[in-house]
């Protein structure tokens, strides 16, 4: 007489179904990287690179700020990414350059740039994206 209760090998190929399934729709998920800096450390009177990472497609411009917000007041300054102008904000200090990665450059870096930095991304649509990195500077 046959059992009742399914056979064991029945129950392994809907589970390694499933786990097919699961892969399969974690796999198809849109991959959006989200943008970022860099976070470093430099010793005073050294050149650092503050790198922006997963930057959108399709830029118009960047726009540097000290501390955590995007102040006005505190614009280190904007990138236009077709001409390849750079201006100078309020807060730049004459020791800043944004390069057309988006990547802002200190030179000679001073304890007084310790500080938390924001750049806003300025896509061609109109719309923006924000990160904040932290350059942190210590006596060598």
């Amino acid at each position: 007489m046959e059992s009742l209760s399914a056979p064991a090998h029945r129950r392994v190929p809907l589970q390694g179904l499933l786990l097919a399934v699961s892969l399969l729709t974690f796999g198809s998920l849109p991959s959006t990287a989200q943008l970022t800096v860099a976070s470093t450390n430099a010793a005073e009177g050294k050149d650092v690179l503050l790198l922006v990472l997963n930057l959108p497609e399709s830029l118009f411009s960047y726009n540097w700020f000290r501390g955590k917000s995007a102040n006005s007041s505190r614009r280190i300054g904007t990138f236009l990414t077709e001409t390849q102008k750079f201006t100078r904000g309020p807060a730049h200090s004459g020791r800043e350059r944004i390069y057309p990665n988006g990547s802002l450059l200190f030179q000679k870096v001073t304890l007084n740039d310790t500080e938390y930095y924001t750049i806003v991304v300025t896509k061609k649509d109109g719309l923006t994206e924000e990160a904040t990195g932290q350059l942190r500077v210590y006596r060598e």
